[in-house]
C-alpha cells in the first residue's frame, strides 16, 4: 500500500510529528508498503539537520533518517522552509526541498493520506 503522511507540527513541543514518523517507520517494516512524508508548516523544522536534544529525549532527525534508509521519501515545503530561515544545505541529507505541486502529486500517488 502507498501511504502519504502530511505532518504539520514542529519537531518538539507536541508529539504529533514524532508519532507520524513513528507510524510511518512501523508501516515501512511491512512488505509491500511505500511511504512518503511531507513536512508542512512548522513541521518543516523536522527537516533541519543537527538538532541537539537532551539525553533520553527523542531525536526527530533519527526518525527522518530511518524513513529515508528504508526507501521512504521525505519532502519539506519550500515556502515553509524559507519563512523559517532554513536553507537547503541545512536539511537532513535526503530531505527534498519540495512544493505544494509536489505534495499534490504525492497525494494522487497515495492510496491513503494520513495527516498529523
Amino acid at each position: 500500500m502507498k501511504m502519504l503522511f502530511v505532518l504539520n507540527d514542529p519537531p518538539y513541543g507536541t508529539e504529533r510529528s514524532y508519532n507520524g514518523f513513528r507510524l510511518a517507520r512501523a508501516l515501512l517494516k511491512h512488505e509491500g508498503n511505500e511511504v512518503k512524508v511531507f513536512l508542512l508548516g512548522d513541521a518543516a523544522l523536522c527537516g533541519k539537520a543537527g538538532q541537539k536534544v537532551p539525553q533520553g529525549y527523542y531525536n526527530i532527525e533519527f526518525f527522518a533518517q530511518s524513513i529515508l534508509r528504508s526507501k521512504g521519501e521525505v519532502g519539506a515545503c519550500g515556502v515553509c522552509l524559507e519563512v523559517r530561515g532554513i536553507k537547503d544545505e541545512e536539511l537532513i541529507p535526503g530531505v527534498q526541498h519540495s512544493t505544494l505541486e509536489h505534495l499534490a502529486e504525492w497525494t494522487e500517488w497515495a492510496d491513503k493520506v494520513l495527516v498529523f
